[in-house]
């Protein structure tokens, strides 16, 4: 006889067993950062992954987990029936498989196919859709799809079927996605059922990422442009395509497409690449310096001792890495940035103060000029006798530091104490691809923002092409670079990387222009180094 559960007794709960099940994804035009939340959530946790390597590696990187098993969908087979049934047996061990597809995951896609397969084999399904190439196309070329008189949209597969009754669809606007070789066919289709060959019409490719390339053309001219196209490529036909001027707004970005080497830490360079990244560029980190603890720590020992007794009245920080090495000397000895209540502090820039207040301490001194030891320098307040209690100063800074604030402060009554708080080593090379990038000018700019970035670079890398534009933070920057062999084209007008960036927009900017007065079309430093080959 079965019993009722006594009052507030809680019973175990029965969980229902894994069921095999497959996940389809559209995965976007290419960009990762137009990936769906819901699709990057389960990318995350993805145990096997099946993809289509020559359009989803970009997405595998940003979201795939390192442990996860990659299949290629090429290797199980051609037609949608046979892919469907190998994610079914995939998934059979009571598991999940995800696969990518491409752009929206629906249309002119073999998913639904590959899921009806999956059903039958009794797999559950689940189908997440992302952004679709045709959208996109419109969106990152500001080519409206519909307006106030246009109110369908037809989606056609390129191709010799493709044919289109030019009475019944004039006003309606047509997006064609396929092949370079597809729309050749489709084009020529297009022609032969009474399309004006005039019919405005805009080509695009590559659409989201650095290689995106839309053309306003006629739609006869567009029947030899196309044979430029890529296997991802898409025609809108439309009263848009006319109007698009004023919307283009991803093209238009004054580094658009630019590849900038950025030769830092990974820590200091990130927040660099996202700041060319808003201006269309994408930056590349590579680290020339590692930061090691100092040979002999006696010094620092003493000098975390003085701060806390209270044998400094100034604190400077030259660089974030201090900031780092200072933070880290205080957490081994058991401290915070208590200890250092009634030092004066002083940050050489900007970012050294941001990682100062991360740290709960809110610097004194920050120059408003130019963000160096310089700069710092000659922010810093004279010695007063009378009104300083000790003229003491704690430099903790790398062992390679220049002594121009050494100098500086000693010329203001102040005694400075120069410790080695860390070591900067020379960083092991870039991998073959990066090296022979450089070399090759595959890399449109540089950004330098010391002289031992400089040197360390074209130590493990090698010298930059003569074609990239080689840009410095400041005066010694850019003398270690004309020692190496380099053109400096770009010199910051203050000593700071957002002055560098600005210098590097303002020099794309007047090329561009440049370029346009010529009569030539626009064209990327690795751009003209190619052409120049060819």
């Amino acid at each position: 006889m079965n019993s009722e559960p006594t009052t507030g007794q809680v019973q175990p709960r029965r969980l229902l067993p894994a069921a095999p099940r497959v996940v389809f994804i559209g995965s976007g035009p290419g960009e990762s950062g137009l990936m769906t939340m819901r699709g990057a959530e389960i990318l995350a946790t993805a145990e096997t992954v099946v993809y289509d390597a020559d359009v989803h590696s970009e997405i595998v990187t940003a979201y795939v987990p390192q442990a996860a098993t990659l299949i290629d969908a090429a290797d199980l087979g051609v037609a949608a029936s046979t892919r469907g049934r190998r994610l079914a047996e995939l998934a059979r061990p009571d598991k999940t498989v995800v696969r990518l597809s491409s752009d929206d995951g629906i249309i002119f896609t073999t998913t639904t196919a590959e899921a009806g397969v999956c059903r039958k084999e009794q797999v559950e399904v689940e189908i997440v859709p992302g952004v679709g190439l045709s959208a996109s196309t419109a969106a990152y070329t500001g080519t409206a799809l519909t307006t106030n008189r246009v109110r369908s949209v037809r989606f056609i597969e390129a191709g010799p079927q493709t044919h289109v009754d030019v009475s019944r669809h004039r006003n309606t606007t047509h997006v064609l996605t396929g092949s370079a070789a597809a729309h050749e066919q489709a084009i020529e289709a297009l022609l032969a059922d009474g399309w004006d060959e005039d019919t405005k019409v805009l080509l695009g490719w590559g659409i989201s990422t650095i290689e995106q390339t839309s053309v306003e053309t006629t739609l006869q001219q567009a029947l030899s442009m196309a044979q430029t196209g890529s296997d991802r490529m898409v025609v809108i036909m439309g009263q848009g395509v006319e109007s698009r001027g004023e919307l283009s707004w991803f093209e238009s970005k004054p580094l658009f497409g630019w590849q900038v080497l950025i030769p830092r830490t990974k820590e200091q360079g990130t927040s660099t690449a996202e700041a060319l990244a808003e201006l269309g560029a994408v930056g590349t980190v590579v680290p020339t310096i590692a930061v090691q603890p100092p040979r002999t720590p006696t010094q620092m020992e003493k000098a975390i001792r003085g701060l806390v007794d209270g044998s400094y009245e100034w604190v400077g920080f030259t660089s974030v890495n201090a900031v780092r090495a200072v933070r880290m000397w205080f957490e081994d000895f058991g401290l915070d940035s208590r200890s250092m209540a009634g030092v004066k502090v002083a940050a050489v820039g900007g970012r050294t103060a941001a990682a100062l207040v991360d740290w709960g301490i809110t610097p004194d001194l920050v120059p408003d000029g130019e963000h160096s030891a310089r700069g710092l320098a000659a922010a810093w307040p004279d010695f007063v006798d009378d009104i300083d209690p000790m003229n003491t100063v704690l430099l903790p800074r790398a062992d390679i530091a220049t002594e121009v604030l050494v100098a500086g402060l000693l010329e203001k009554g102040w005694d400075p104490d120069d410790v080695t708080a860390y070591r900067t080593v020379r960083a092991s090379p870039p991998p073959a691809p990066i090296r022979e990038s450089i070399k090759a000018g595959d890399f449109d700019a540089f950004l330098f923002t010391s002289s031992s970035t400089v040197r360390n670079l074209v130590g493990i890398a090698g010298k930059p092409a003569p074609t990239s534009v080689i840009c410095c933070i400041g005066p010694a920057t850019a003398n270690t670079a004309a020692e190496h062999g380099l053109r400096v084209d770009v010199l910051a007008e203050e000593a700071n990387l957002t002055s560098l960036i600005d210098g590097l927009v303002e020099f794309a900017l007047t090329q561009r222009a440049d370029d346009v007065e010529a009569g030539i079309s626009p064209q990327r430093p690795s751009q003209k180094r190619r052409r120049r080959k060819a």
